[in-house]
């Protein structure tokens, strides 16, 4: 069974709210959460039930929990409505579709989950820069950050290609080349830190999904200005490894610089790009 956790929270002195959902299903743990501005510590609240339920399949069963009398009492014993009522239209409309089961939680500090979203909840409302766009008092909407569902899209074997450019003087690339740096080997070790991080990509770039890598290649050339850097990256999976491909370019330029930086500042990278990728309903491109 689905289990749901919602809390929101209101900051008076900056006038803004914050709601997280955290949802457990099939042994999963997804989070969700937004702002909003001149809203109500209520107001929150039932955005938060109401943005968990609408990241669940319909028809399924769920259990909501949450710490509101506002929303328990009005969910469960009929409670008038007087204020909120778009969201109270959204959240039956989104109820009626599931089997969902209210539950009053007592506080946060007894539930992991629950405390979780509170602790979220509270951060977002105290926030002095909101993570998002400030709706109009018109058309107040929570707005928030989640992953792609990619479960219904077929397995295929997904490549993609990613380069970059380390510049250097010359004088720095032609110790690199002696393999004297003091570190040691600059591209052995860059080479497989670029291995690393696209086996780690879901790690460190939010939103990207965990992927099974078939195979990691980084390849290094000599060019006049510096050392010219190739990944490519290969999974058979539901999406593609473009982001893995790039995070490797990426690190492997980054682990260069650290490698020279002793003998030069200056050390420029730029043009991280994808060339090429294939697999999927796109197919096949190449952008070089």
């Amino acid at each position: 069974m689905i289990e749901v956790y919602g809390d929101g929270a209101y900051n008076p002195g900056l006038d803004q709210g914050g709601w997280a959902a955290v949802v457990l299903e099939n042994g999963q743990k997804r989070v969700f959460s937004g702002t909003a501005r001149k809203t109500t510590s209520n107001r929150m609240e039932l955005t938060a039930a109401l943005e968990g339920i609408l990241h669940t399949p319909q028809g399924t069963e769920m259990v909501v929990y949450t710490d509101s009398q506002y929303l328990f009492g009005t969910m469960t014993k009929a409670w008038q409505r007087r204020v909120n009522r778009d969201v109270w239209e959204r959240l039956d409309e989104a109820v009626s579709k599931r089997k969902v089961r209210w539950e009053w939680i007592r506080g946060h500090p007894g539930n992991e989950f629950h405390k979780e979203a509170h602790n979220l909840a509270t951060n977002l409302a105290s926030q002095r820069e909101m993570l998002h766009p400030v709706p109009s008092e018109q058309e107040e909407r929570p707005l928030e950050v989640q992953m792609v569902d990619v479960g219904a899209k077929p397995v295929t074997e997904r490549q993609a290609v990613a380069k970059g450019m380390v510049r250097m003087k010359p004088a720095t690339l032609s110790r690199l080349k002696q393999g004297k740096m003091a570190k040691g080997d600059v591209l052995a070790v860059a080479q497989v830190a670029g291995i690393m991080a696209a086996k780690q990509t879901s790690q460190v770039i939010p939103l990207c999904h965990p992927l099974p890598i078939d195979e990691v290649k980084v390849e290094f050339k000599f060019r006049e200005e510096g050392v010219e850097i190739t990944a490519g990256v290969k999974s058979t999976a539901k999406t593609g490894v473009e982001m893995e491909a790039l995070t490797a370019v990426a690190v492997a330029a980054l682990t260069i610089y650290d490698m020279c930086k002793a003998v030069e500042r200056g050390i420029i990278i730029e043009g991280i790009r994808l060339v090429r990728k294939s697999g999927g309903k796109s197919g096949t491109i190449v952008l070089e």
